[in-house]
């Protein structure tokens, strides 16, 4: 899992830069959307809204927007559209597999702009099934450390069905199965501990190592597929070592 775990500190650090310019506020509202809409516009019964909910107040979403968009998921504002969701496969440069996922009132136009974003910048679309076998459907809660050590974590969430947890720097991500994450979540909650982000996550269970360039050239591909308003998210099994996320890291300095 270790080269899960480097690419979603590159993830996690990349979403924090992208909440501040607002970048992810028109997706999050999206998940709202659709949360409400499958499962009722109570967060106390529908655990994917809440989930969506706290996501979007941790990046800074006004509770306004949050508000609209539970009443236009469960019919009680007009407005709502008709959002379908689509997963595209595909390889970034050097093989690394892609797992994309849109949410698009317009399957055409989310298609062109994938595979636009893929060719441009040296990727291409894959087969349906060539790429997703490589990837699980997990369970994934990002918290920070804040002072907690791993073993403290592990006495709250292992009776919840954590399975695994990954150091990311500034915080941990707890695995587990893709339907027990909201038991970590909320064993977190009663032991009083802050979490990020709580929710099903796609995990590659074989990662591509990547040196330096071939680093840029994923991170490259996914920064193009997610400026699709279409794109939801972009999962990659590319494994990129301390070594070259330290020289990533001093890119941007």
């Amino acid at each position: 899992m270790s080269g899960h775990s480097k690419w979603a500190t590159t993830k996690h650090k990349k979403a924090a830069i992208d909440a501040k310019r607002g970048k992810l506020f028109a997706k999050l509202i999206k998940n709202i959307e659709v949360a409400a809409r499958t499962g009722g516009a109570d967060p106390g019964g529908n655990p994917t809204l809440y989930d969506a909910i706290q996501k979007a107040k941790k990046s800074s979403v006004p509770n306004d927007n949050i508000d609209r968009a539970v009443k236009r998921g469960s019919g009680a504002e007009a407005g709502g559209a008709d959002w379908q969701t689509i997963t595209y496969e595909g390889y970034a440069p050097g093989g690394v597999a892609l797992l994309i996922e849109c949410l698009t009132d317009n399957r055409n136009r989310a298609a062109a702009e994938v595979r636009t974003a893929l060719t441009r910048n040296g990727g291409q679309l894959a087969d349906p099934g060539s790429v997703s076998y490589i990837f699980n459907r997990r369970g994934v809660v990002i918290v920070p450390k804040d002072g907690q050590t791993e073993d403290d974590l592990l006495d709250v969430v292992l009776d919840s069905g954590a399975e695994e947890i990954n150091d990311l720097g500034d915080s941990f991500e707890i695995i587990s199965g893709a339907s027990d994450f909201v038991a970590v979540r909320t064993a977190l909650q009663a032991a009083g501990i802050d979490y990020d982000s709580a929710e099903a996550s796609w995990v590659p269970s074989v990662q591509v190592p990547l040196d330096a360039e071939g680093a840029r050239r994923m991170i490259r591909v996914v920064d193009a597929l997610e400026d699709s308003d279409d794109v939801q998210d972009v999962f990659a099994n590319g494994d990129v070592p301390d070594d070259v996320m330290a020289e990533l890291e001093g890119d941007e300095e």
